[in-house]
């Protein structure tokens, strides 16, 4: 009894953190659209989804089910088979959603579990199958089989409603915001006073059909015969709240000058945020909640092992359990960074400006690019002149780039295109839920956020294919979560049926493990990316460009200086193990500078107009410089790793000896360059030059003891080609270090003419 009172009790832990990631991971489908489009500050965002959440898990209980019989046949499994299905669901559902917030992916919470929760009893199955198990089946006895403890049927409709739910997201919102976009244009200021309170009624109501079917359904208050009426009397319900709707709107707009929109959109994260708490609570204490359950029943039967045929019925869950759900949930929201992690991807995905890219490009998105484009050329000619610019001007966003130009912080997109993304979402996720389709929430809310971004224009030439790319990205990882889900799950139930209590213990060690390296790699790169953009904010300002200059190239050479120093010596003792390091270093440090040097290409725009054109031509040069002294070091570090990782033969005494001085010659050179900073002079410079002169001739040396050496026969192919290597690439970092020092020399007296 004591054993499984402790897998109880860590179900319930693995609970409270699948609340936490899956809050993070889905966060983004009810906050993006009012954050994008900033209908208000955070704070005020924020309490509303709050509210929601709160209100929504009072609302859930039905869709608890899908946990307890939906997808496996309880009635045949042990509750010591149940019971540890549950816990490779869980451990699966944690580990798997902290790891794609790690990264900032949004998945589905959905599928997680329904693919979890088949792979965990397919596991437990396969056990009892290989042991020669009997089944009960109509009071006969029968030899079991896999396929006869699946809900195959259900399963399979679960998997194919998300899927569909991916097609209809997308065409419901490309023609939803196409027309919104042809009444609205993107001059709102006029078109908003004409029809914004028309439309502000359509959407509410919209979403209130979605609270009344999606969010009241499964309410702990709502009985079945309340809730019949409300569907029978949905229409009348319907045009009544558009009617009121469409007055308060008019009201506020004549008297408070409220911009409508703005009404819809914090409705439609009330109502998301319902949603989530209502629908997807099941994802994360819903598996929980039926070990407890089928724990109670097997206390009621004198702790002895029993068929949870229980788990068929109806169960009501008791308030407090959801009560203490929605405080957490609500806690993690104001809270988790990674939320805001995962936030960020769909923000940038579908932002109307362009800037730096988070995904690259695809073959397959850059072909993708490549039919549209001629395919827009293509109706451009066949449909009339006329018809043509009439639909241009609709679409054009000359004002909305003139009034972004002008605000310090724009919004990434306008209010039309955000309170479309609530009501398709409500929309199709209600009607989902009328069919008693589960849905994936996240589905439906990105990608219909993807395909009004793409109606707007937002994926230009300069952006299309690094878009599309990262919608593959994640729509790719949304596939990989099924696979994953099922795959992990499996594994764990039958390690876990083998290995008992020992198994879950060691599963625990490593899931506390798995969240602390992933919070220390999501932090790191929070740090990183708040340092690039501390920096690329301070370029913007003259006074502090060169400091700042100064600044980059001193913690860059020290790194570089470090980075030749280690390898030389490493190479000499071939410790794989650290080179490896000094290789992720100098990766790291190339990666970083490029991406630096992109982000100022975007700062120069909101530069003062006062700013000298001149200085920052020199900070650009300065970056481009550091950028190449980075990757030089990293064509030095590179091969020497995979000289040693190779097993190749080591460098002769001669040589090793001779690269110990070559390393102290370039210590000395890097350590006067940057003493050198801080004074720029002439006369400093010409030291520098000197120095080089000094090194260059150490590395004239050596390059020709090592023809000597080839032609005795002392050194092999490989080690001969990977000292070459070294000594050119040591030539390279003094040249670009030269040059950055002119390049310095120039911005000194190009800031002092400016003063």
């Amino acid at each position: 009894m004591s054993l499984y009172i402790l897998f109880l009790v860590v179900l319930f832990c693995l609970a409270i953190s699948d609340l936490m990631v899956g809050v993070a991971n889905d966060a983004v489908n009810f906050l993006n659209s009012a954050i994008g489009s900033k209908v208000a500050t955070r704070r005020v965002i924020m309490i509303v989804a709050s509210v929601g959440i709160m209100a929504g898990a009072l609302f859930s209980n039905g869709m608890m089910e899908v946990a307890r019989k939906g997808l496996f046949f309880p009635q045949f499994f042990l509750f010591s088979e149940v019971i540890l299905i549950f816990l490779a669901v869980m451990f699966t559902d944690v580990l798997l959603l902290d790891f794609f917030n790690t990264f900032g992916l949004p998945t589905s919470t959905t599928v997680s579990m329904v693919f979890g929760l088949l792979g965990a009893a397919v596991g437990m199955a396969f056990l009892k199958v290989g042991d020669g198990g009997l089944i009960m089946v109509d009071g006969v006895n029968k030899i079991a089989e896999i396929g006869d403890f699946i809900n195959s049927s259900k399963a399979l409709a679960i998997i194919s409603s998300i899927l569909l739910s991916v097609v209809f997201s997308v065409v419901f919102g490309v023609v939803v915001q196409w027309i919104s976009r042809l009444i609205f244009s993107f001059n709102t200021e006029k078109t908003i006073k004409y029809y914004g309170s028309l439309w502000g009624g359509v959407a509410i109501s919209a979403i209130t059909y979605f609270i009344l079917i999606k969010g009241m359904k499964d309410a702990t208050f709502m009985s079945k015969e309340n809730y019949e009426i409300i569907k029978e009397n949905t229409l009348a319900i319907l045009a009544v709240t558009f009617v009121l709707w469409v007055l308060v709107l008019q009201l506020l707009t004549w008297i408070f000058n409220t911009n409508p929109l703005k009404i819809v959109v914090l409705a439609g994260t009330l109502a998301l945020s319902m949603a989530f708490a209502g629908n997807d609570l099941v994802n994360f204490i819903g598996v929980p909640l039926a070990g407890f359950e089928a724990f109670k029943a097997f206390s009621a039967n004198g702790g002895h092992d029993l068929l949870m045929a229980v788990l068929l019925g109806d169960i009501q869950t008791p308030a407090y359990f959801l009560i203490v759900a929605g405080i957490i949930m609500v806690i993690t929201l104001w809270l988790s960074k990674k939320a805001r992690t995962v936030t960020e991807t769909e923000l940038k995905l579908s932002r109307q400006d362009e800037g730096s890219e988070r995904f690259g490009s695809s073959v397959f998105s850059r072909m993708l690019v490549r039919r549209v484009v001629s395919m827009d050329t293509f109706f451009n000619t066949v449909l009339p002149k006329s018809l043509v610019e009439k639909m241009s001007k609709r679409f054009d966003q000359t004002q909305l780039v003139n009034r972004n130009v002008k605000e310090v912080d724009p919004p990434m997109f306008d209010l039309v295109r955000a309170s479309v993304n609530m009501m398709v979402a409500a929309i199709l996720i209600a009607i989902g839920t009328s069919y008693k389709l589960p849905l994936s929430t996240t589905y439906v809310t990105f990608m219909v956020a993807m395909s009004t971004s793409l109606v707007d224009g937002a994926w230009g030439r300069d952006s299309a294919v690094y878009r599309i790319t990262g919608v593959f990205t994640v729509i790719g990882g949304w596939f990989m979560t099924g696979l994953a889900a099922f795959t992990v799950a499996f594994l764990l139930s039958i390690f876990m049926g083998w290995a008992q209590l020992i198994g879950v213990l060691l599963l625990i060690s490593f899931a506390v493990f798995a969240f602390y390296r992933s919070n220390i790699a999501h932090n790191q790169r929070e740090i990183d990316k708040l340092e690039t953009a501390e920096e690329v904010e301070e370029t913007k300002s003259k006074d502090t460009m060169f400091q700042k200059c100064n600044k980059a190239i001193i913690k860059t050479l020290n790194t570089i200086n470090g980075l030749y120093h280690d390898t030389s010596g490493l190479l000499i003792s071939e410790d794989r193990k650290e080179l490896k390091k000094q290789w992720k270093i100098s990766t790291q440090l190339e990666e970083k500078l490029l991406n630096k040097r992109n982000k100022l290409y975007q700062a120069i725009p909101d530069s003062p107009a006062s700013d000298s054109v001149e200085a920052t031509h020199f900070y650009v040069l300065t970056l481009d410089y550091l950028r190449e002294l980075a990757h030089c070091t990293k064509l030095l570090v590179e091969p020497v790793y995979n000289h040693v990782d190779n097993n190749h033969k080591p460098l002769i005494a001669a040589q090793a000896e001779e690269l110990t001085k070559l390393a102290a010659q370039v210590d000395t050179f890097l350590k006067l360059v940057i003493s050198s900073l801080e004074d720029n002079s002439q006369l400093k410079l010409d030291n520098v030059i000197a120095e080089q002169v000094k090194v260059n001739t150490m590395v004239k040396e050596l390059r020709k003891n090592l023809i000597k050496s080839i032609k005795r026969k002392e050194v092999g192919s490989k080690t001969s080609m990977l000292y070459l290597s070294i000594l050119s690439e040591t030539r390279n970092i003094l040249i670009y270090s030269v040059n950055m020092m002119r390049i310095q020399l120039d911005f000194t007296v190009s800031v002092k003419e400016e003063k």
